[in-house]
């Protein structure tokens, strides 16, 4: 049976907007960099566009750290424990840090290689190492920010996070606009000015970050000594939920940069036509995303507070909801699809190959914002992150990856046949979603 109860649609709204204008302006940051960097050479774009797989798998891992923070702060939440939620946050911090530092030393001091993961264009790497050798220090002050803000997200304080990111767009854009063209008299830095608008970007939403949580915040009094320790058997707890996400993160991270380095060794072509459409398409999914980030507070909330009846009508509701979400988010890529392509200088095969692109992933948007939101937000906010693990690897490895790779290097197929072969998992993991929501066991009590 449905909710019919106003308020829980109004305080979706309420959670779920910000988020996903957040999603919406922080990928417009790299959407930005793709415009401009598009009008100033193709090579430029495609280099960026490989360094950006880097930053994907980052920011996957980082969210698979926060996502397990969530789930399990959003249960201590409905039972009010605040102090074992900055016990949470102190672990899911230290493990945010050491990733970061992890990649920032690899990526100094293999910088090519890096690169030459995705292309084996000589230009296009030459283009993406001057543009790492800068985006990487962005590394620290992102990971602080991103595990702050699932902090707040899981005791439903959000709207800071839109903030953010309108001030990180706003800075991004106007320094892009003065340092990749040399405007105003300053230097024509390209990929070198667009790297330094990112970062600049970074350190401010930082900051800005930290002053809130010092000043502001009121539900946890979050301070710097809660950093300094560990309680071992809240971090027990937090691995067991977080390490099948973080796996999840990083295989899809992995999966998402393949996908590029499939597509990267076919054609320049269909580097930029993919760059081009798979921005505008994350763009869109925010919606699906911001979603699933609010579900998993809702249904680790009332599991908290041990209301199995409601956390079952949720699942039936939210079902509904994100189903015709998902035709709305496939209408509204499609209607982009032309008014975005006409904002890129693309050669002729650029532009016809990423119009077909944006019309696959309008039905792939349909399957996506159902399956995503129910195994990333209800189940895997319940608890069942073992599951959630268990579905993706099957569907990416054994099935996506291996056939894309068949399709494009044995069967030489076109990158349209390609691009439909990487997204199918987006379609048919739907069904196994509807199945296990449904007449599975996935509501698990996590707190002590």
């Amino acid at each position: 049976m449905l909710l019919k109860d106003k308020k829980f649609y109004r305080m979706f709204l309420i959670l779920c907007l910000p988020i996903v204008l957040q999603n919406v302006i922080s990928l417009s940051v790299n959407l930005t960099d793709n415009l401009m960097l598009g009008s100033y050479a193709e090579s430029a774009l495609s280099g960026v566009t490989a360094v950006n797989q880097i930053q994907f798998i980052y920011q996957n891992l980082l969210i698979g750290i926060g996502d397990g923070l969530v789930i399990l702060a959003s249960q201590y939440w409905g039972k009010k424990d605040t102090e074992t939620i900055r016990k949470v946050a102190s672990i899911a911090m230290r493990t945010a840090l050491v990733l970061m530092l992890a990649l920032f030393v690899i990526v100094s001091l293999f910088p090519e290689q890096a690169v030459g993961l995705f292309t084996n264009d000589a230009e296009i790497i030459a283009e993406g190492v001057k543009y790492l050798n800068i985006v990487r220090f962005t590394y620290p002050f992102f990971c602080v920010t991103t595990i702050l803000l699932a902090v707040l997200r899981s005791t439903e304080v959000v709207k800071i996070a839109f903030y953010l990111s309108l001030s990180t767009l706003c800075i991004n854009f106007c320094i892009n606009w003065c340092l990749i063209y040399g405007r105003f008299g300053l230097p024509r830095l390209g990929v070198q000015g667009a790297a330094i608008g990112t970062l600049v970007a970074r350190i401010v939403e930082c900051i800005i970050i930290l002053c809130y949580v010092a000043k502001k915040e009121r539900n946890l009094g979050l301070k710097l000594r809660d950093f300094l320790h560990v309680d071992r058997s809240i971090m027990r707890d937090y691995y067991r939920v977080s390490l099948p996400i973080l796996f999840i993160s990083a295989m899809w991270g992995v999966n998402t940069a393949m996908q590029t380095a499939i597509l990267g060794h076919l054609t320049s072509s269909a580097i930029a036509a993919n760059s081009m459409a798979s921005n505008l398409y994350l763009i869109v999914k925010t919606v699906a995303v911001g979603a699933a980030s609010t579900t998993n507070v809702f249904i680790g909330k009332a599991i908290g507070e041990g209301d199995m009846k409601v956390v079952k009508q949720y699942a039936k509701t939210f079902q509904v909801m994100f189903l015709i979400m998902g035709i709305c988010c496939g209408l509204i890529l499609y209607a982009l699809t032309e008014p975005v392509l006409a904002l890129y200088s693309f050669s002729d095969e650029s532009r016809e190959l990423a119009r077909t692109f944006l019309h696959i992933l309008c039905i792939v948007m349909v399957g996506m914002c159902y399956q995503m939101p129910v195994n990333s937000g209800i189940i895997k906010g319940g608890g069942a992150t073992k599951y959630a693990m268990i579905l993706d690897l099957v569907s990416i490895w054994c099935i996506v990856i291996p056939l894309s790779f068949f399709m494009a290097f044995y069967v030489k197929a076109s990158p349209v046949v390609v691009v439909w072969c990487l997204n199918l998992d987006q379609i048919f993991k739907a069904v196994p979603a509807f199945i296990m929501v449904n007449y599975g066991h996935w509501a698990k009590k996590l707190t002590r």
